[in-house]
């Protein structure tokens, strides 16, 4: 009787199954060390306990995206490990922040299920959740994934496609608790910038590039456990390469934009992303952004900025993003939606 396991396939998805994920991973100190050793990040929240204690949080907490990799590293074995492509994500929210010495789990609920056209593949659209050692969630979203069937004669049910928001709204979204930046350190933050410095539809050139190379994508999909083929074996693909880790380009572009945004401190929500074209080795990532909304909180001192953080390769200053066709375009690699908390 074969022992190991190939990865769930189109076919084997049933609507409304919730997946537990296997393994659990307490991330320590050295988690963050290793995030700030792949990515140029400097947002002073998750640089400096000193500074984090000054806003009125015990410690300096994980990167929020560095949570989210791990929470998503833990679904890949049985959502993504099949997949010909990570298509996008609605409804993320940080609902709490991780600290060195939690533990960190992943479930999923299966939300839809569409057959493509073709036969040979689908899409499936999952609600994952991932947890503390105390059961707390820490963050919540939903993706959807291009999956192959292992068998293209399997029957599919009739498409269910889940009814998503277009964005979290201002009023869900989840202040840390504690969280104050009425004594707010601009200069040790790195950036005068406050929520009424910024416009909604004022466009940020985040100036600087970072070039990709293999062995950083291969760590980072390792320090997160992701272990989709498509990352880690380059016989998949006609052209023998392996593609880049969508997470590595949203984190790599998030740390980019800490030059003009420096003091956009927390991710608290994630409305709408798209990884539009294929990164691989050797591709320089620069990035710009755009400010879709602001908010106030109930918080001192915190204000919210909606941002679109576009990841392109080629100027940035060119602010690309869609062909008149309403296409994206060829440089484009990623187009996240998201909420983060400022200084008000």
């Amino acid at each position: 009787m074969a022992k190991t396991n190939p990865g769930r396939f189109f076919e084997d998805y049933q609507l409304g199954e919730v997946i537990e994920h296997a393994v659990p991973r307490t991330v320590g100190a050295g988690e963050r060390a290793l995030y700030h050793a792949l990515y140029p990040a400097r947002h002073a929240l998750y640089s400096s306990d000193e500074f984090a204690r000054s806003c009125g949080l015990p410690e300096s907490p994980l990167d929020d995206l560095a949570a989210f990799h791990v929470v998503f590293g833990k679904t890949v074995p049985d959502i993504s490990l099949n997949a010909v492509a990570n298509l996008g994500y609605a409804e993320g929210r940080w609902l709490r922040p991780v600290y060195a010495g939690d533990t960190l789990r992943s479930s999923s609920e299966v939300i839809g299920l569409k057959q493509n056209s073709n036969g040979k593949t689908g899409v499936v659209y999952v609600r994952t959740q991932g947890q503390n050692q105390r059961g707390e969630p820490v963050l919540e979203f939903v993706r959807w994934v291009m999956v192959r069937k292992g068998d293209p004669d399997a029957p599919a049910d009739a498409p269910v496609v889940p009814d998503l928001a277009a964005a979290v709204s201002a009023a869900n979204l989840v202040v840390p608790e504690g969280l104050d930046f009425s004594a707010y350190d601009f200069v040790q933050a790195g950036e005068a910038h406050r929520w009424s410095d910024y416009q909604i539809g004022e466009k940020i050139d985040h100036v600087d590039g970072v070039t990709v190379e293999e062995a950083e994508q291969m760590m980072a999909t390792r320090l997160w456990q992701n272990t989709s083929k498509v990352h880690f074996d380059s016989t998949l693909r006609a052209d023998g390469q392996r593609l880049i880790y969508g997470g590595h380009v949203i984190s790599m572009a998030r740390a980019l934009s800490f030059n003009g945004l420096a003091n956009a401190q927390m991710i608290v929500a994630l409305n709408a992303g798209t990884h539009a074209n294929p990164c691989f080795s050797g591709t320089t990532i620069k990035a710009w952004s755009e400010v879709l909304d602001r908010a106030e909180t109930n918080a001192p001192g915190v204000a919210a900025l909606r941002l679109r953080l576009v990841a392109v390769q080629g100027s940035s200053a060119e602010f690309v993003y869609k062909t008149a066709e309403g296409k994206y375009h060829s440089d484009v690699l990623l187009d996240l939606d998201y909420w983060a908390l400022v200084p008000g």
